[in-house]
């Protein structure tokens, strides 16, 4: 860290005298302007010293060393930006003459027009942020590769995610959790298409008000919401070849007053791709069956088509009330059709059974959500007190039919046909309500409580040659309650922001599975949370933040119905799974307010970790499961750089070197096993003339272990190029992902008598084009700003 050679500064910022320099900010006409932003800057090198908003009547009060030179700007929506001539600061401070903003030349007071491209990553104190919208590496893709490209995450086998090495993530979309894992979750992460999204933060260390589900931390999802002025709307279409075609098309519509906003956006998707998987099976000497080993070649083509849209209306019911309604559809269907190849030879080396197989696959997944929202400011002052409620009712429909016929070339044996028909039915329904209160010395407390109840009914039947097969067809239902509360106080002194918060969350489940006992589990868990940030100079500051989090198994996880993957696989549930639970501290170090490193250790109990082993069963059929391993720890560096090497090349730059350790026993086999492990990522954006602009983007994700899988270094290489055109009414983007074909997955599972790599390839290298036209203003309201809390006034008070 970069704090040692200035870890005195604070006292001696304290041993200086301090006075207050403070005015007014209004209009040329003379009308006091609300919310302006007004920083104070040395004047030796106009480093900004401390930041205010200005009040009501447009008054501001700046607190800095006596003695000093300083310069004053301010900046509002509509207005030119203002610069002060330099002040001298006494010791009895300084009252600055009224501050007059002239009106933009390129805006009025009712609108500001909207030219800026964000850069695709951006670091905040808290979170990363991605923003997907207008990058020309986004169009045409899915939800799942925007993520997989993101600073800090990786994927491992089997599709589970992992954010700078630790399991164990919280998905939300627009606030409300979808509670899905492992491979359902990223089949409806690749549904959803990027066009429908605004940006996606990832939290790792999340406050009190999150659920504390999600121990890596939450990767917090926005759809897009048209904000300008007036009717707008706009579409996009795009098509991307890759070995196969991929084409995404919808629209979006909003119409807004000053009372009322309606808003609705549709996508429509067609994807077609391939998965191409080579398994080297090793089978030790077991009591039934001598050793042996398996080759086997699998190739799947998918056909996925995906409708997504959301409509909504918010509504202004008075000067601080403000409703707001939704509603949330993905409703997809995918086709798969496999073949298999599957090689055995005994222990001498020498050729046995051989076999194939072709397995066709429709899976239908309808899901809809609905959202009422209420939001209520008891003044008219962005730190007035708030009270805010939600009420949330989501549906996920999924019903898989299966049919898998083998044919067995040595020994001649008749074919086999296994068919089946699985349902499920999944519901979540949510309500919670949250209340911000001020308190004196720029202090804030929130607190709330949230209910949240889960249930799902799952049916599984089989036929074997066309007969009812008892053995495998099942029922499964689940019911999870969950009650929490949490309390949080957030406050600034002297160069400090803090925030401490304690969330307690109390479990309720209880699980039916055909023909066993039902298991019901009750607990209660409290989670504290903390968070300090100190300003040591103008360019240093430190950050420390502790935390305990949960994961608690779903219904996917703990279902133990089958999904035949293929004649020698499948995967299913495992109820005897217990929730994980992780403590976390972490220290950042900021340098220039953009350089951060940040140094964190995490330790979860029975971490929930994917495995493959030999089944139940007997022969050589292979599971794909969940199990709860002893103990998890994660040790990481992270450092970020955001540079500006000129006017028109910006890089963002990160790196995440991590060390995971996994301890457990598992089938006969001790596990303690670290590897030393790094994510590497690099976005070069550039802008050029005549409304161009590219990004570059490189990724790189080296040797790392999850559990007992070794996982062999994988990355890629992606660019974009986009043009303004139409007058700026139309945006064109061309991209290219995976462009050297280096993020075919090779992973080895090692297990005391049973051994299986896997190398794994899918269709991602693509060329994409994109055209998106907007109709309408390109206009946005510049409305009064209304903040949740006092966050952006806490740290602006801390000087930061």
């Amino acid at each position: 860290m970069l704090a040692g050679i200035s870890c005195f500064a604070p006292l001696a910022a304290q041993a200086q005298s301090r006075s207050t320099l403070s005015g007014t900010v209004s209009s040329a006409a003379g009308s006091p302007v609300e919310f302006a932003t007004v920083t104070l800057h040395r004047a030796t090198d106009s480093v900004a010293v401390k930041s205010e908003l200005s009040d009501v009547q447009g008054r501001f009060q700046l607190e800095a060393a006596t003695g000093g030179s300083y310069r004053v700007s301010v900046a509002q929506v509509g207005f030119a930006r203002y610069w002060s001539p330099v002040y001298a600061l006494p010791v009895a401070g300084l009252a600055v003459p009224v501050i007059r903003l002239a009106t933009s030349k390129a805006t009025t007071l009712k609108e500001v027009t909207v030219t800026a491209r964000k850069p695709l990553f951006e670091h905040l104190a808290d979170r990363t942020v991605v923003n997907v919208a207008d990058s020309p590496l986004t169009a045409g893709a899915t939800t799942l590769e925007v993520l997989t490209r993101a600073p800090g995450m990786t994927m491992a086998g089997d599709n589970i995610m992992s954010l700078r090495g630790r399991l164990g993530l919280l998905v939300v979309i627009d606030g409300k959790r979808v509670p899905l894992t492992g491979a359902e979750l990223a089949d409806y992460l690749r549904a959803l298409p990027a066009e429908q999204l605004q940006s996606i933060d990832l939290i790792t260390n999340p406050p009190a008000q999150y659920d504390a589900q999600g121990g890596a931390g939450v990767i917090d999802i926005h759809l897009k919401k048209d904000q300008r002025l007036g009717t707008n709307g706009s579409a996009n279409a795009s098509y991307g070849r890759g070995e196969y075609g991929k084409f995404t098309g919808g629209f979006g519509l909003n119409h807004r007053r000053k009372r009322l906003n309606l808003y609705g956006n549709y996508a429509y998707t067609d994807r077609h791709g391939f998965v191409r998987v080579d398994f080297n099976r090793q089978f030790g000497t077991t009591a039934l069956l001598p050793a042996a080993s398996s080759v086997q070649a699998n190739e799947q083509l998918s056909w996925l088509r995906s409708h997504s849209g959301k409509v909504g209306l918010d509504l202004t019911l008075s000067k601080r009330t403000q409703l707001g309604v939704s509603a949330t559809a993905l409703a997809s269907q995918t086709t798969n059709t496999t073949t298999n190849q599957t090689q055995l030879y005994n222990a001498a080396g020498e050729a046995a059974d051989h076999y194939s197989a072709a397995v066709a696959q429709d899976i239908n997944r309808p899901n809809g959500s609905a959202n009422l929202n209420l939001r209520h400011a008891f003044a008219d002052s962005a730190t007035a007190a708030v009270l805010t409620a939600d009420a949330d009712y989501a549906r996920y429909h999924t019903t898989r039919l299966m049919a898998l016929n083998t044919y067995f070339d040595a020994p001649a044996l008749p074919s086999t046909l296994l068919t089946g028909d699985q349902r499920n039915n999944l519901s979540i329904g949510a309500a919670k309500v949250d209340f911000s209160l001020p308190l004196p010395h720029r202090a804030r407390l929130e607190t709330g409580a949230k209910v949240t109840r889960v249930k799902t009914d799952n049916d599984a039947v089989f036929w074997y040659n066309g007969a009812f097969s008892p053995a495998l067809s099942s029922s499964f239902q689940y019911r999870e309650n969950v009650n929490a509360a949490y309390v949080s106080l957030k406050g600034a002194a002297a160069q400090t922001t803090w925030q401490a918060g304690l969330r307690a969350e109390q479990t309720n489940t209880q699980a039916d599975f055909t023909g066993e006992t039902s298991r019901e589990r009750h607990y209660l868990n409290l989670f504290p949370s903390a968070t300090v940030q100190r300003t040591l100079s103008a360019r240093h500051a430190l950050g420390l933040a502790v935390a305990r989090r949960i994961d608690r198994p779903n219904y996917t996880q703990l279902n133990p119905l089958r999904t035949y993957l293929d004649a020698t696989s499948y995967s299913a549930g495992n109820p005897d799974l217990v929730a994980q639970t992780s403590y976390s501290v972490e220290l950042t170090h900021t340098y220039r307010q953009k350089f951060i490193s940040a140094l964190a250790y995490a330790r979860t109990d029975q971490p929930i970790v994917n495995v493959v082993l030999p089944a139940p069963d007997g022969g050589r059929l292979v599971v794909n499961r969940n199990v709860n391993l002893s103990t998890l720890h994660n040790y990481s560096l992270t450092l970020t750089a955001p540079l500006e090497l000129s006017k028109w090349w910006t890089l963002y730059a990160n790196g995440t070197f991590y060390y995971a350790r996994y301890v457990g026993y598992l089938a006969g086999t001790a596990l303690d096993r670290g590897q030393l492990a790094c994510t590497l990522t690099a976005n070069n954006s550039f802008t050029m003339p005549n409304g161009w602009s590219a990004d570059v983007s490189g990724l790189y994700e080296s040797r790392e272990v999850y559990g007992f899988e070794a996982i062999r270094p994988r990355g890629q290489v992606a660019a974009g190029l986009q043009k303004s055109i139409w007058k700026k009414q139309g945006t064109l983007r061309l991209n290219a992902a995976d462009i050297f074909y280096t993020t075919p997955l090779h992973i080895t599972s090692t297990y005391a008598s049973f051994t299986e790599t896997f190398f794994t390839r899918q269709d991602s290298r693509v060329v994409t084009a994109a055209l998106t036209y907007r109709l309408g203003s390109s206009s946005v309201t510049a409305a009064r700003k209304r903040a949740a809390g006092a966050d952006e006034e806490l740290r602006r008070a801390a000087g930061q």
